[in-house]
């Protein structure tokens, strides 16, 4: 008997010893179904009420968490990349922080942020994800714009009628409805579709 309790205890100790130190919190956010996954860090020898239900009572267990929507994630990253870059000269062909292109830097944007890989070119840009509706934009879609006879443009919509982009003043945001860009508008593209 005493051989079976001190293999359990033992078997008890080992199980607790290999806890990880993180969990995974999920969040479905009321729209689409969109389900975010963030790493929150679990403090050693604590207890998540969320996860265990037969828990010492009267014992402090739950730890501060924060669950990001998909737009909020989407909104973090895009600002972190604006402020890094805010007025930054324009520059055809650019592609660093002496001068950037507005392709180059839709490109940047994805690729770094969100690690997803987009052509160039604004010509080329504008046949990848899905294309959507004007009415339709959501933080993240590609914007694009007819600006001359030949000439495209591209930016980033960050919601509440604005974009970003590299324009010929520089790295900025815009609204969408400004004369010049309402009568240039082209089409819009979904590139992200859920983090």
């Amino acid at each position: 008997m005493i051989k079976k309790i001190i293999f359990f205890t033992f078997i008890i100790l080992f199980l607790n010893a290999c806890n990880s130190t993180k969990t995974l919190i999920y969040k479905e956010t009321p729209k689409k179904n969109i389900i975010s996954q963030i790493e929150v860090p679990v403090k050693p020898n604590t207890i998540n009420k969320n996860i265990v239900k037969n828990q010492i009572p009267n014992k402090k267990t739950e730890i501060e968490k924060k669950v990001l929507s998909n737009d909020e994630i989407i909104k973090k990253a895009l600002m972190q990349f604006y402020n890094e870059w805010k007025g930054v000269r324009y520059k055809f062909g650019g592609n660093s922080k002496k001068g950037i292109d507005c392709s180059a830097f839709t490109q940047r944007i994805f690729k770094e942020k969100f690690n997803i890989k987009i052509p160039r070119s604004t010509r080329t840009q504008v046949k990848v994800g899905e294309k959507i509706k004007k009415s339709q934009l959501k933080l993240g879609d590609l914007v694009f714009f007819k600006t001359g006879r030949i000439d495209r443009h591209v930016g980033v919509y960050m919601g509440n009628g604005k974009f970003m982009h590299a324009s010929i003043k520089g790295v900025k945001f815009t609204k969408l409805n400004k004369n010049f860009y309402k009568k240039a508008y082209w089409t819009s593209r979904r590139i992200i579709k859920d983090l």
